[in-house]
């Protein structure tokens, strides 16, 4: 395994801040359907998470497998940790 520079972990760790709101506003909005405000929030969340993914795969490589993330680094698919492994 590769060592990963600080960056990667500091950004590894704001996509999974984010990914930790999204999931409690999916599951305040399952009980709470018409709350525009928490809509909009959880709107400006995803589109915070696909910013930092898109910022996050461009440096590092892909952050998701089976077909949800590119890869264009030849070779790279050998070296870790991979996000999940974190």
């Amino acid at each position: 395994m590769s060592k990963m520079s600080k960056e990667y972990y500091q950004l590894l760790h704001q996509l999974q801040v984010v990914d930790f709101v999204l999931v409690e506003l999916n599951l305040y909005l399952d009980t709470h359907p018409g709350d525009t405000r928490t809509i909009q929030q959880y709107n400006s969340y995803a589109q915070k998470r696909s910013q930092l993914k898109k910022e996050f795969e461009s440096r590092f490589g892909p952050l998701t497998h089976f077909g949800h993330s590119y890869n264009q680094y030849p070779g790279g698919w050998n070296e870790g940790p991979w996000p999940w492994e974190v």
